[in-house]
């Protein structure tokens, strides 16, 4: 049967449990274990689609189409493993369930309460990820160890750990050891307490990973030991690094963290080869290069927000020997202040939604394909890119996408032809892996390496056919559509170093060991243009 390993998270939020639960996948999958995941969050959204990313961060989209948790990128990013509509559960998700089923008649009368009907349902989640070709499932629960928005899936934990029994199911504590500098000492209470927490509610940790800053010394180890109940050998450091989070499943395996792990659940522990991780990890501490990259985006002040699209531009940098330095540059100031792009070697523009700091967004791209100056759009990206080259180029001068202007004379972007019948917002666009067949003589097709590809979507919004014959005969050519001709989805224009839009998300399915070839593609043009131009 598969067996489980629950994370739990103490003192603290965004203490790194998403890095930390990737970083054990990665080294069990590693030793030949096969590893499924998933996310418990506790907020009463039914998934995070509809959040503001100052709010939660970016939205992750799954192959099959769902709209999740950041974290997830993590997962994919660290392991390879693709995630699916029953790695990140909500509790909103979780009550919509049992509240269904309750208005069909499906508990027969019963007075349905938070133990047994939400628990349960927590319980069929956790069992969801389970199955005979899967070894191991690792849960994290989301939240802090006292939250009172966690506890119906901490109790569906410690019922479903009794249930299965301790060799099936073990529980893994995140907790953070402040470090005050004044005093120059290292604080375990916050941990004994956070610890204590679970107890009270029938859970006791088999692992106590500890965040730090600084080295914990073998005093504070036995210390914590005792007062935790945990065997000192099962008490694990995790200390802050130095250049990358990707450095952290190294430094979780030399304290053999995945081996004691294998051991409390009886399974067998395969060799472990992380050599060629270690060498992804050295390019990122001494690359052979250095460029600049510019996000210009609308979201800059919350850096999650564009998390999976700043991770793959570090993957390409890895995959390109080079130090990219990520400037979040804010759309709206970029208007006003044009000289914010002074010193980039390329600039990407996100997807996101809305009109504000459009104009910036337009004035990047004029820059970049006047200049030449290595560029990719993304999702509404690419849509400003032809809102752009309609403008300047093709002379429509009030050519814009009805997303931004409804009366607009030339709505070269406008709503999907099966989105115009749709008003529900959660999980209503168009999302998940949908392919995408490019041009032979493209600059794409050349990065891909193949006809074919598929690509994960999350938009409403498309490029409008009526206007295929005006760019046709521009030099922005479409370069990539859906099978049947009928969506565009790559836009690439001739004559430029690197020009490229795309209708879909890149960012969700590049890896540290395999940069997507988009990006790195954009950042060999940068490197390439910055060595003609020394």
């Amino acid at each position: 049967m598969t067996k489980y390993i629950f994370m739990t998270g103490g003192v603290v939020s965004s203490l790194g449990k998403g890095i930390t639960a990737a970083s054990l996948a990665l080294l069990l999958k590693r030793r030949g274990l096969r590893v499924a995941m998933q996310k418990l969050d506790p907020y009463f959204n039914v998934d995070p689609g509809t959040m503001s990313p100052y709010q939660h961060g970016e939205v992750f989209v799954t192959a099959d189409g769902t709209e999740t948790d950041l974290d997830l990128g993590h997962y994919e990013r660290f392991t390879g493993i693709r995630c699916t509509r029953n790695s990140n559960y909500t509790s909103g998700r979780i009550y919509k369930a049992v509240i269904e089923r309750e208005r069909q008649g499906g508990y027969l009368g019963a007075t349905v309460q938070v133990i047994p009907h939400i628990t349960n349902e927590i319980k069929e989640a956790f069992k969801s990820v389970a199955g005979p070709d899967i070894d191991i499932a690792i849960i994290e629960v989301g939240g802090t160890a006292g939250d009172i928005e966690s506890l119906p899936f901490l109790e569906a934990a410690r019922q479903f750990r009794h249930e299965v029994g301790q060799l099936n199911a073990i529980f893994v504590h995140l907790t953070l050891l402040p470090y005050l500098r004044a005093a120059g000492e290292l604080k375990t209470k916050p941990s004994q307490q956070s610890v204590g927490i679970l107890r009270n509610i029938g859970i006791f940790p088999d692992v106590l990973v500890c965040r730090t800053e600084v080295s914990i010394s073998e005093s504070e180890m036995q210390k914590l030991a005792l007062f935790c109940n945990v065997p000192v050998e099962l008490v694990i450091e995790e200390r802050d690094v130095s250049h990358s989070i990707y450095e952290v499943p190294l430094e979780l395996a030399k304290q053999n963290f995945d081996k004691k792990v294998l051991n409390l659940l009886h399974l067998p522990c395969g060799k472990l080869e992380m050599e060629d991780w270690r060498k992804l990890v050295d390019t990122v501490i001494s690359p052979k290069n250095n460029c600049t990259i510019a996000v210009v985006g609308k979201y800059t002040g919350c850096p999650d927000a564009y998390k999976s699209i700043v991770e793959s531009i570090h993957h390409a940098g890895i995959a390109n020997d080079c130090r990219v330095k990520v400037e979040l540059v804010e759309a709206e100031l970029l208007e006003k202040a044009p000289e914010m792009l002074d010193n980039v070697d390329c600039i990407l523009i996100p997807g996101g939604f809305g009109h504000r700091g459009i104009p910036g967004k337009l004035q990047a791209i004029k820059r970049a394909r006047e200049q030449k100056i290595p560029l990719l759009g993304i999702c509404l990206g690419l849509q400003c890119m032809v809102i752009e080259y309609a403008r300047n180029v093709l002379k429509f001068e009030d050519a814009d996408s009805v997303e931004m202007n409804p009366d607009t004379t030339h709505p070269v972007v406008h709503l999907m032809h099966d989105q115009r019948t749709i008003s529900a917002k959660g999980g209503t666009m168009r999302l998940g892996s949908y392919p995408c067949r490019l041009s032979k003589d493209s600059i794409t097709h050349q990065l891909y390496g193949k006809d074919d590809i598929l690509e994960r979507h999350r938009h409403r919004y498309e490029f409008n056919n009526l206007y295929r014959e005006d760019f046709a005969t521009s030099d922005l050519k479409i370069v990539g559509t859906s099978p049947d001709d009928l969506l565009v989805e790559m836009v690439e224009l001739q004559n430029h170093p690197f020009f490229i839009g795309c209708q879909f998300h890149p960012e969700f399915q590049s890896q540290i060991a395999e940069a997507h070839p988009l990006f790195k593609g954009l950042i060999a043009a940068a490197l390439k243009q910055k060595e003609s131009h020394a």
